[in-house]
């Protein structure tokens, strides 16, 4: 059974983030002309009573979305949380019970899961990879490598299942890759001109792919560094150069098969891309019965 593994307070989402997410999503849905199917078949006062259920294992994120999914589409419609974000789930568990005009549940319902399955599926990924680092001091951190438009929430839903983030985007860390070492001629060279120019809450990591470059970054001062693609062997001997100067991050090709033997090399974070681009759905679904007795 997957469990969040941090026991730090999980921190929700602004409302604003969450409401803008929804209404983009819903107008997407909605088109031109709203929703045909439940307009046509559905009688106006026909009241739908029912509850989203999990179908297989894992960890909920993604449920504010889902409420506010029911409650733009009719503020009639009442909601009742059963599990909150960042708990484990098993299948068969009853997610969220909802109750409302039975034309909007309808409309509603594929943007709610829609929110639900995806998120639920990256907080129920991070969770295998937390659990599988467990007992060291590794953190498990996305990147990145996010649907655009939706960083924020899936970036969130790492955090439900236990992961920490990575920054957010190009303005709130200096991050410097291959191809910046490249243009700038050099390690050093590319280090020297960030820590020029970044303010004092301005941390600055780079990337290093040897042992060499790692040599030359330290020497050049790097606050932080990614130590991209590197076999735990070559990890264990970049912590003993590192000895604490600098903190240190390990990426590339990392899958559950592998992330143990990273962890235990010593280093401080394991970023890893497919939490967030290659997550599967989380299995949820609505299921309900209808009253015409609204």
């Amino acid at each position: 059974l997957l469990t969040k593994a941090s026991k730090m307070p999980l921190q929700a989402l602004p409302a604003t983030i969450i409401t803008a997410a929804v209404e983009a999503a819903l107008r997407e849905d909605f088109g031109r002309a709203g929703d045909l199917t439940s307009q046509s078949v559905v009688p106006e006062h026909a009241v739908a009573k029912g509850a989203i259920m999990a179908r297989e294992d894992g960890v909920l994120a993604g449920t504010a979305l889902a409420v506010t999914a029911f409650h733009l589409c009719d503020p009639a419609i009442v909601t009742m949380p059963e599990i909150h974000d960042g708990e484990a789930l098993s299948a068969g568990d009853c997610v969220l019970q909802v109750q409302g005009p039975a034309r909007a549940v309808l409309a509603a319902e594929r943007v709610a899961l829609n929110f639900l399955g995806h998120l639920s599926g990256i907080a129920s990924l991070t969770s295998l990879f937390v659990h599988a680092v467990k007992g060291t001091d590794a953190r498990i951190t996305c990147t990145r490598k996010t649907t655009p438009g939706l960083r924020a929430l899936e970036k969130y839903a790492v955090r439900a299942g236990g992961g920490f983030n990575h920054r957010f985007g190009l303005d709130d860390g200096i991050l410097i890759k291959d191809n910046h070492i490249a243009v700038a001629g050099g390690v050093t060279a590319a280090l020297k001109a960030a820590l020029q120019q970044a303010g004092h809450m301005v941390r600055v990591e780079i990337e290093v792919d040897t042992l060499d470059q790692l040599e030359e970054a330290l020497a050049a001062g790097a606050q932080a560094v990614l130590l991209d693609n590197m076999p735990p062997e070559t990890l264990r001997e970049a912590m003993r150069l590192i000895d604490g100067r600098a903190t240190a991050e390990a990426s590339g090709r990392v899958n559950l098969e592998t992330v143990r033997a990273i962890a235990e090399s010593g280093v401080d974070y394991i970023s890893i891309g497919r939490i967030t681009h290659s997550a599967p759905c989380l299995d949820l679904g609505l299921d309900f019965e209808i009253s015409l007795n609204g």
